[in-house]
């Protein structure tokens, strides 16, 4: 996590130079304002680089017996891609079978928007989310799933309309076992 506070001004002075670079009058009327809403939309699109796991938890981990599939469904992330710095939007799918622990389910959204709030690649986000869970629960399984579409795909480049991206990360019983693998997949299509 970089702990860096974020710099409007720095952010600001970046935007302006943007506009500059594109041939647009900084001074225009419609663009006098645009660096300061440029910075404060970049302070919240990349938030999850001043947060932490521990502390979105806030001892949100409860002990119980159950060792049923839990599952948050259907989980609208939006993010930053890295290397256009475009935006990537779609849903994610978190499962998890306990062992003696289970966590509050509002912190698992909290935990998707934290990583998704950073420059990311939908690859990397998609294990970091399984990985936050894997250290914070020890469960017998996790598996994330995340389903997205992608403005540097869409925008520019290939420019390719109704492609989408998924990936997958599978941990635990969700790797070793098949028919626990499909029934997580089963469920999180079921409503589609």
């Amino acid at each position: 996590m970089n702990s860096k506070k974020f710099n409007k001004n720095k952010a600001q002075k970046a935007a302006m130079k943007l506009i500059d670079a594109i041939g647009e009058d900084v001074n225009r009327e419609g663009l006098i304002k645009t660096p300061e809403r440029v910075a404060k939309a970049f302070e919240f699109i990349t938030s999850g680089y001043r947060q932490n796991v521990e502390e979105i938890i806030n001892g949100a981990v409860y002990h119980e017996s159950n060792r049923g599939m839990i599952i948050v469904n259907n989980i609208e992330l939006f993010s930053l891609c890295e290397h256009h710095m475009l935006p990537f939007y779609g849903h994610a799918h978190v499962g998890y079978i306990p062992d003696g622990k289970i966590i509050g389910i509002s912190k698992i959204p909290r935990i998707v928007d934290m990583f998704a709030r950073r420059l990311q690649v939908q690859e990397r986000l998609t294990e970091e989310i399984a990985h936050a869970l894997q250290q914070t629960l020890n469960p017998l399984g996790v598996a994330v799933v995340i389903e997205a579409e992608h403005m540097c795909m869409m925008m520019r480049g290939v420019e390719k309309q109704s492609s989408s991206l998924t990936t997958s990360s599978v941990r635990g019983v969700f790797q070793k076992s098949q028919s626990t693998r499909m029934e997580f997949l089963n469920l999180i299509h079921a409503k589609k």
